[in-house]
């Protein structure tokens, strides 16, 4: 396969100028091409694994001028899929869950292999430690933009308690200090909500750790499939990278496929747990109790959760709890709900007036947002799975047809072992809420860290708000530090959307480590994390309780696509010049 085949190319090519006129998807790949790109990228291996340095950047450099190239037509098509009216201020959801987060990754692993080429180490910002003794170290703002543009806003790193600041120093960027290995071909199956997962995937397996890709994408974006080749050509006429097309069977052709050294895959757990361990039924289990995988290949993952939202007692004022609620509505209803971060889960104090006052104003903000396409396959039915025969459901608005109402399910019991909605992420438009402990903060703290740690399926991200009048009691300050380090998921967000923190990239995205391939949760392993960091626990991110301008990811923000837009096309060279740009366009919202 010499280069990419030029007829593929061309039918690539005839794909990606559709834009927004239509979301057709390439064919299945068949077997005759796919053994020939695993072999193409089998002999690429070992070179990609000894480029130099330059080489790596000039590469990256490549594929980040790629995906701008094709960051609006990708996006018209995102738009054309999901039924989001092009120029509309929703439109703003497919600049930031698509080109955002990939083009900012790519100048970050560009800016890491700098200093890696320079001092020898890829730069990180404070460390500090947590009120547990570990680790923290300071990844975000990224430079003074991120300082201007996401002002206060800061994420830090927890890290395992065996990193010490020496191993900090010597261990992260270790594919470019100590190869583990010295070649090797990763499979990346690729998620079918969002363009970006399986791209910022691929780029960590790349050039965090020196393994070309191969793409599988999701039969529900393939459409996306050649806008990334088109992006990407550099790479994939260099057999440094690949893209796969099909459904299931494909999948499971490449996951146990001789070529492939490793797996990642962004998904359900169900669908791991069939990789791994093999069909439900009686011999998944006996392998599972044996401990013996049907992979005998090493595999991550990132699983989905459901999310919870923690609010802790405090003395908020209306215009405060406004605030919080159009976060919290946002996080619910972006991308129709169908976010393995969506918020799922509101954790309130049991006998504080405040929980009535938040769950209330979060459904007057879903009053205002039109219920959106249900585009997700088999939503419709988990819809209704989870909902019929319930009394306490309240629906907002009147779904057109293909479309779900705004759904929430009130008063769950959280001493129900039975509760489904504890067990299972309802990858749809539901937000439930259920109240433990008291409008004692400390006392809240602890059984909502309790219900969190035990009761809810998934490690993958939480949120806590808390007023920070309350945090100036040492007490409270304690309880909720303790509460952030107790709490077993990959992200903490505090005051904010976790999923802001998935689009800076600096940050690590995955579970929790508490995880094991027998109880898999959210997931195993870190992807984006510029920093190359090592023995990650998890990632904080802490915003200020409300911020003006509002956030361009709040519903009720008129200029969010133009913001949006304008922040990804700043993030290509981090340039100062389009800054004002972005505040001016924000300042509209």
């Amino acid at each position: 396969m010499k280069n990419l085949d030029h007829k593929r190319f061309d039918k690539l090519r005839e794909y990606s100028s559709y834009g927004a006129r239509s979301v057709t998807s390439p064919e299945q790949s068949d077997q005759s091409y796919i053994s020939e790109t695993l072999a193409a990228l089998r002999k690429a291996a070992k070179p990609f694994a000894t480029l130099s340095i330059p080489q790596r950047i000039a590469l990256a450099v490549a594929m980040q001028r790629g995906l701008m190239q094709v960051a609006e037509r990708s996006v018209q098509a995102g738009c054309k899929a999901k039924g989001i009216t092009l120029g509309s201020p929703a439109e703003a959801e497919e600049w930031a869950t698509g080109p955002w987060g990939s083009v900012r990754q790519l100048r970050l692993i560009i800016e890491s292999l700098r200093g890696i080429q320079q001092k020898g180490n890829t730069p990180i910002g404070k460390v500090s430690k947590t009120i547990a003794g570990n680790l923290a170290v300071n990844v975000f703002p990224n430079n003074a933009i991120d300082g201007v543009l996401f002002k206060e806003v800061s994420v830090d790193v927890h890290l395992l308690p065996y990193v010490t600041e020496k191993s900090l120093d010597t261990g992260r960027a270790s594919f470019y200090k100590k190869p583990a290995h010295q070649g090797q071909v990763a499979l990346v199956l690729g998620a079918g909500n969002i363009g970006a997962i399986g791209v910022m995937d691929v780029l960590t397996k790349m050039f965090n750790e020196g393994k070309v890709c191969v793409l599988k994408m999701n039969p529900v974006n393939a459409y996306l499939g050649p806008f990334i080749e088109e992006a990407f050509k550099e790479a994939i006429d260099q057999h440094y990278f690949a893209v796969i097309y099909g459904g299931a069977e494909v999948g499971r052709h490449l996951v146990y496929h001789p070529e492939i050294d490793e797996v990642h895959l962004t998904g359900s757990d169900k669908t791991h747990d069939q990789i791994v361990w093999g069909s439900p039924g009686p011999e998944q289990q006996e392998r599972r109790q044996r401990k013996e995988p049907l992979l005998k290949k090493s595999i991550t993952s990132e699983l989905g959760n459901v999310s919870p939202v923690i609010v802790v007692p405090g003395p908020y004022t209306e215009k405060e709890i406004a605030f919080q609620a159009e976060a919290v509505a946002a996080a619910m209803t972006m991308n129709a709900s169908f976010f393995c971060n969506a918020a799922k889960m509101m954790v309130l104090p049991k006998g504080w007036a405040g929980s009535g006052n938040f769950m209330r104003a979060i459904q007057k903000v879903c009053e205002s947002i039109e219920p959106r396409q249900a585009y997700y396959p088999g939503a419709q039915d988990r819809w209704h799975a989870l909902t019929q025969g319930r009394t306490n459901v309240k629906r907002i608005g009147k779904p057109q047809s293909g479309a779900l109402p705004w759904t929430f399910i009130l008063g769950l019991d959280p001493q129900d072992e039975n509760e489904i909605l504890f067990r299972e992420e309802p990858f749809c438009s539901v937000l439930s809420e259920v109240q433990v402990g008291s409008h004692n903060p400390i006392e809240f703290l602890e059984k909502a860290v309790e219900f969190c740690n035990n009761k809810l399926w998934g490690t993958l991200n939480a949120t806590i708000i808390v007023h920070p009048k309350s945090l100036k009691d040492p007490a409270i300050k304690a309880a909720f530090e303790q509460a952030i380090c107790k709490l077993k998921y990959g992200t903490v967000a505090v005051n904010t959307f976790p999923g802001l923190s998935f689009v800076h990239a600096s940050p690590p995205w995955g579970a929790h480590p508490s995880s094991s391939l027998e109880d898999i949760q959210s997931g195993n392993g870190f992807v984006h994390n510029t920093a190359m960091l090592e023995g990650i626990e998890k990632a904080v991110i802490r915003a200020p309780l409300t911020v003006f301008p509002k956030p361009s990811w709040f519903p009720s923000h008129k200029t969010a696509q133009i913001t949006t837009r304008r922040i990804v096309e700043m993030e290509e060279k981090a340039s100062w010049a389009k800054v004002p740009g972005i505040v001016w366009a924000a300042m509209q919202g």
